[in-house]
């Protein structure tokens, strides 16, 4: 695989982090195989590029004056608001030793879970991380949803397929993603209320409804019929 490349000057560091980002520029930091801690920075859109371009898995040629030194992209900080770079952690790779890194997943193909079982495809696990030489490092690792053909299938780590000179350092039974029944939405059936229990409202109209109401409506105009007749029995 090609490198990807990208040019660095050294940073002066009286001048502030932040200072530098104000010049369109992003602070970066080397240093591993026998490169001394040295500080840097590139510019904000061509490490953009390049880190668009390599991942964290791909090799990056970084030219430092007259060196070009064999580099990955060890740790990258991102601003919480804009999203843009914010600090880059490189780390010189020796060609001739192997190395570990992280590599991403790349899901491939179709899932008969998925389109013929309307199955919820869900991802458990986005990168693995890998040995290999640092040229051999592959941009992603190919995760084949064929193998997801009944709800519940599982994609595992031994499911990958691996350039040659590739080892993933995961256990063989890791899984990687899986496939779902959907959920079926709960149903609230609400009873409707019984003429006549305790707490319900008399219907209109009901037998026995309309009596009670008059009862309850005639009594206090007898009661005042009885008064009434009282009085003229003691005039009379």
């Amino acid at each position: 695989m090609e490198m990807v490349p990208l040019k660095a000057s050294a940073r002066d560091l009286k001048v502030s982090p932040g200072d530098i980002r104000r010049s369109n520029a992003v602070p970066c930091v080397i240093y591993g195989n026998d490169v001394a801690n040295t500080a840097l920075s590139c510019v904000a859109n061509e490490i953009t590029k390049a880190y668009t371009k390599a991942g964290e898995s791909t090799i990056v040629e970084l030219e430092l004056g007259d060196k070009k030194i064999p580099v990955l992209f060890h740790a990258v900080q991102f601003e919480p608001v804009s999203g843009r770079i914010h600090h880059v952690d490189f780390y010189a790779v020796n060609l001739k030793k192997e190395i570990e890194a992280p590599v991403a997943l790349r899901f491939t193909g179709e899932s008969l879970a998925v389109k013929e079982l309307s199955a919820i495809f869900v991802s458990v696990q986005s990168h693995v991380t890998v040995r290999a030489l640092p040229m051999d490092l592959p941009h992603d690792l190919e995760a084949p949803l064929s193998v997801l053909a009944k709800i519940h299938d599982v994609i595992k780590v031994s499911d990958l397929i691996l350039p040659k000179g590739v080892q993933v350092k995961d256990q063989a039974d890791t899984v990687l993603a899986t496939v779902q029944e959907q959920r079926k939405e709960e149903v609230v059936v609400v009873a409707a209320p019984v003429v006549g229990a305790e707490g319900a409202a008399p219907v209109a109209g009901a037998e026995g409804a309309a009596p009670a109401d008059a009862a309850k409506a005639g009594a206090p105009a007898e009661a005042a019929a009885g008064k009434g007749d009282k009085k003229k029995a003691k005039k009379d």
